[in-house]
C-alpha cells in the first residue's frame, strides 16, 4: 500500500439511543470491528443513508465493498460470525416481536388508538418473567439487553420493585460494563460535508 493511502471503513450509521443500533454497536464493540460512526438524527436523515437504505432506519452497515446491511441482527452475524442456534432464534423472536409489540405500547401509547399502557406493560412482563428464569448469555444478552434496558427506564422505580433479582443483576451488569461504556459514547451529527 502506497504511502498516505486509507482503506475505507465500512460505515455505521446509527442513533445512539436506539436498542437496534446499541446491539449492533455492542457486537462492534466487543470485536473490535473498526467502522467509520455516523450518528444521525432520525428527523434529519442523511442522503447517502437514504440512498444505500430508503426504509431509513437504523443501524445501516455499508461494508467497503459496497454491501449494505440493513438489520441489526444481521449485522450482528456478520461482525461476529454468529450462526443462532434455533433456541437463541427464539428468544430473539419473542424480543423483536413479543416483547417489542408490548414495549412500544407501554412506553409510548400516545402513538397508538386506545392503548391501556398497564395492560401492555403487564403483558411484557411474561417475557421478562422467562428471562428471569434463564438468563440470556453472551451475544443473545447483547441482542436482548438494550430492549430491557428501554423498558426499564421507562418507570425505573416500579421496575426496580419488581421480583426479579436475576434479571436485575443481569441488566447491571449488562449496563455498567466497559464495552457498554464505550457503545454509549457520545458523538455529535455526522454532517457530510464534515
Amino acid at each position: 500500500m502506497e504511502e498516505g493511502s486509507q482503506v475505507a471503513l465500512p460505515i455505521l450509521y446509527s442513533f445512539r439511543r436506539c436498542p437496534y443500533a446499541m446491539r449492533a454497536r455492542m457486537a462492534i464493540v466487543r470485536t473490535g470491528f473498526e467502522v467509520e460512526h455516523r450518528e444521525v438524527i432520525l428527523r434529519d436523515r442523511p442522503a447517502h443513508m437514504m440512498e444505500i437504505s430508503p426504509k431509513g432506519t437504523v443501524p445501516i452497515l455499508q461494508l467497503a465493498d459496497g454491501t449494505v446491511i440493513e438489520e441489526s441482527l444481521e449485522i450482528m452475524q456478520y461482525v461476529l460470525n454468529w450462526d443462532l442456534s434455533s433456541h437463541e432464534q427464539e428468544w430473539i423472536n419473542r424480543n423483536d416481536n413479543e416483547f417489542k409489540f408490548h414495549l412500544d405500547r407501554y412506553k409510548y401509547p400516545n402513538r397508538y388508538d386506545d392503548v391501556d399502557e398497564i395492560k401492555h406493560r403487564e403483558a411484557a412482563c411474561s417475557f421478562l418473567e422467562s428471562l428471569e428464569a434463564e438468563l440470556p448469555s453472551g451475544h443473545l444478552s447483547d441482542a436482548i439487553f438494550p430492549f430491557v434496558r428501554q423498558f426499564a427506564n421507562h418507570n425505573r422505580d416500579w421496575f426496580d420493585k419488581q421480583p426479579w433479582p436475576n434479571v436485575h443483576s443481569w441488566l447491571s451488569l449488562q449496563l455498567n460494563s466497559e464495552e457498554f461504556g464505550v457503545c454509549m459514547k457520545k458523538h455529535k451529527q455526522w454532517m457530510p460535508d464534515k
